[in-house]
């Protein structure tokens, strides 16, 4: 073996066909028989030829990759269900059409500023963009520099192309609804962060379930992550001893509730029912399993990818905007 790659004139050669021929099939141009498609593909397989992706850039104007943007600590990314869920749904739908996907942490204004340089029409074919905080302006920027852009979640101040998000509100709605159901009347909450769209949301649907039933509210915030849902829980029992309920703003504070509960003897459910949102692996896990309510970040990111797919593609988009419907799955905890 030398090493030397295979050229484009010698694919065209073993198929049979003139070079624009080779071209065209790489290329995916409908402008090729099957009779010649079929020879070139052969011959690609046959001689192990691997396309210049750097030249076939300058003839598509196309980089095939995308990227996703993470607006949070590595510690986040690697910790929480959530994001796992979101990667995996967007990689399938991936899957199939020959883009790469580039994975990049946003954690300070530095990083934002090199990021802001390098996604580019000439990096990227498109980008999304998850966890943001209020009034972010890669979105715009990136809009305004032609890079077609997708959302997961929609933060406040903020009015997207395209995004995909769950109905948070109504999630919120259904979990303190359902405590109420149950008998429970001091209903706290651990609320996310307020820079957040999913942050207010479920704040909101808290308050609307609660007003309803004519029920006080007793609010403390965390941010997302199970420490904070420990030091919320903290917090919650010197305020009021005698809560009996807890809806936490998301499965890892839901989780960290139950770990400071039992710290002081509060037993679950008899004592303080808790009720969380994601459904994540975690929650039928938990002792007890955890009321939650359910949200696929798989779907998330499914449906993320496939508005940016119509997007870069220049296809129709009808409904730029999905809202995913979320769903109370009810365990033990609550």
């Amino acid at each position: 073996m030398t090493g030397r790659r295979p050229t484009l004139e010698e694919v065209a050669a073993r198929a049979g066909v003139g070079r624009g021929t080779v071209s065209r099939v790489i290329n995916g141009s409908p402008k090729v028989s099957a009779q010649a498609r079929e020879a070139v593909r052969k011959a690609i397989d046959e001689l192990g030829y691997v396309p210049n992706r750097a030249a076939r850039t300058l003839v598509t104007n196309r980089t095939d990759t995308v990227a996703l943007v993470v607006a949070e600590s590595d510690q986040r990314l690697f910790g929480e269900p959530y994001f796992a869920g979101i990667i995996r749904g967007i990689s399938a739908a991936l899957g199939d059409t020959g883009l790469q996907l580039l994975l990049a942490l946003a954690r300070s204004p530095e990083e934002y500023a090199r990021l802001e340089h390098y996604l580019t029409p000439q990096h990227v074919d498109g980008v999304l963009l998850t966890s943001l905080h209020a009034e972010d302006p890669l979105p715009a920027r990136l809009e305004a520099g032609g890079v077609p852009t997708v959302l997961g979640g929609c933060p406040p101040g903020l009015a997207p192309v395209s995004y995909v998000d769950v109905d948070n509100r109504e999630g919120a709605r259904q979990a303190v609804e359902h405590l109420v159901a149950r008998g429970r009347r001091r209903i706290a909450t651990i609320a996310g962060p307020q820079d957040m769209g999913v942050g207010i949301d479920r704040l909101t649907g808290y308050r609307v379930a609660l007003a309803e039933a004519g029920l006080p509210e007793l609010v403390v915030y965390g941010d997302f992550g199970e420490a904070s849902g420990i030091t919320a829980v903290e917090e919650l029992l010197e305020r009021d001893p005698g809560l009996d309920a807890v809806f936490a703003a998301d499965d890892p504070m839901a989780l960290g509730a139950l770990r400071a509960l039992r710290r002081h003897g509060r037993r679950v459910p008899e004592d303080v029912a808790v009720v969380g949102f994601d459904d994540s692996a975690a929650a039928p896990l938990a002792d007890p399993p955890l009321t939650t309510v359910h949200q696929s970040a798989e779907e998330m990111g499914r449906e993320m990818a496939r508005l940016l797919m119509a997007r870069i593609n220049g296809d129709p988009l009808p409904e730029p905007v999905v809202i995913l419907k979320p769903r109370l799955v009810v365990r033990a905890s609550g």
